[in-house]
């Protein structure tokens, strides 16, 4: 017997269904194009470190009380010789931060606190000391020296997304939309806890609207800052709104922005003494399928952070048609603009993207796109 995936008829007939219709041939067909639609990957930057997890604790406020209060409606109806249980609150609410041991993305060869002093050593102790952490009020990222004076890094980490600071705009005005009808139902709830007369109806209603407005102070301070973030976001874009942190903790001012036109890259020009050059790979020097490959760069706010893995082969982007260097190097958020080194030091890439929904494929764009783009010319 055969049965209809569409209305579950049974039936013996294996090619069209009886009762509805349905040619099972097709309905396979359609089913297989959307099983590849949904496996189809493409190419994105590493989302910028400013998140929005009020957001999501907005929703589940809402959504939480809601249950709160229909449990709190559902159990009035009941006669009063029925006995009445507080609803119990459990779990962590979306976006609350939580202390969890850090843990590698990758063999982390070494890791320098700030504040600690930087020695050279190894080519990878001194590529470190010539990479940088740069911040924004928008996101965090990172640069390396490509002279005494120019910083090379993405475009996206030191120029506003504008297309993100759009979506952001929404969901920052959703929020506090949400937070004003939050702060409209507790009112509500204010006024009918008045009417109410002493009781376990009274004292439930009581503990709602507590819960409720302590949930509710924890988001607001979120809300605010999210909203301040994304003025700035929208309004900045000039070297005064970057901030440079050299390996050794120092803090450097950006004097002026050169960003590329067609690609995600960007030269900083600082005035710093005692700078640590990076050398590009020489023009012949190609790197081959399974050799050793670091990224240097500052991952979450974590600074002069070094992880290794291999160079996984080269990639043209569709969408762009260049090619790229791919890596199972962890690339994360701040990662962008650092450097892709091999074992001698040498940079082979500015580490620029990660696939969407995947581990352990990310992209540089090759140095030598850099060098040709800026007309710098390799020493």
């Amino acid at each position: 017997m055969t049965r209809c995936p569409k209305c579950s008829h049974e039936q013996s007939n294996q090619v069209e269904c009886e009762a509805c219709g349905l040619i099972f041939s097709k309905f396979e067909r359609a089913q297989e194009r959307r099983k590849q639609q949904a496996e189809t990957t493409d190419f994105r930057k590493p989302k910028s470190s400013f998140t929005l997890p009020w957001f999501a604790a907005v929703l589940v406020l809402v959504m939480a009380t809601a249950v709160f209060t229909y449990k709190f409606a559902s159990d009035r109806s009941k006669p009063q010789a029925e006995s009445m249980q507080a609803p119990v609150l459990s779990g962590t609410m979306a976006g609350e931060k939580v202390s969890l041991p850090l843990e590698s993305a990758g063999p982390v060869r070494q890791v320098v606190n700030d504040g600690s002093s930087v020695v050279s050593g190894t080519p990878i102790e001194q590529a470190r000391n010539g990479t940088v952490a740069i911040e924004t009020s928008w996101g965090k990222g990172s640069g390396f020296f490509i002279t005494g004076t120019t910083i090379v890094t993405n475009k996206h980490v030191v120029s506003p997304d504008r297309s993100q600071a759009k979506e952001i705009r929404h969901k920052v005005e959703t929020g506090r939309k949400l937070i004003e009808l939050e702060k409209e139902k507790n009112d509500e709830l204010r006024s009918q806890l008045s009417r109410l007369a002493d009781g376990p109806s009274r004292k439930q209603l009581v503990i709602i609207i507590q819960e409720r407005e302590r949930n509710l102070a924890k988001i607001l301070p979120r809300q605010e800052e999210a909203e301040a973030k994304l003025r700035s976001m929208e309004q900045s874009g000039t070297p005064a709104d970057i901030k440079v942190i050299l390996a050794d903790g120092s803090v450097n001012s950006v004097q002026s922005i050169q960003a590329s036109a067609g690609r995600d890259l960007a030269l900083l020009t600082v005035s710093s003494a005692a700078a640590t050059v990076l050398r590009p790979a020489p023009r012949n020097s190609s790197l081959r399928q399974g050799d050793r490959v670091y990224t240097i760069g500052n991952p979450v706010g974590l600074r002069n952070t070094v992880t290794s893995g291999i160079f996984s082969g080269y990639r043209q982007n569709d969408a762009t048609r260049e090619v790229l260097l791919q890596t199972d190097a962890p690339i994360n958020p701040g990662n962008s603009g650092g450097p892709l080194i091999d074992e001698r030091g040498l940079v082979h890439g500015v580490n620029t993207m990660i696939i969407s929904g995947t581990q352990g494929i990310g992209f540089a764009i090759p140095i030598q796109t850099v060098l040709e783009e800026f007309s710098i010319s390799q020493p």
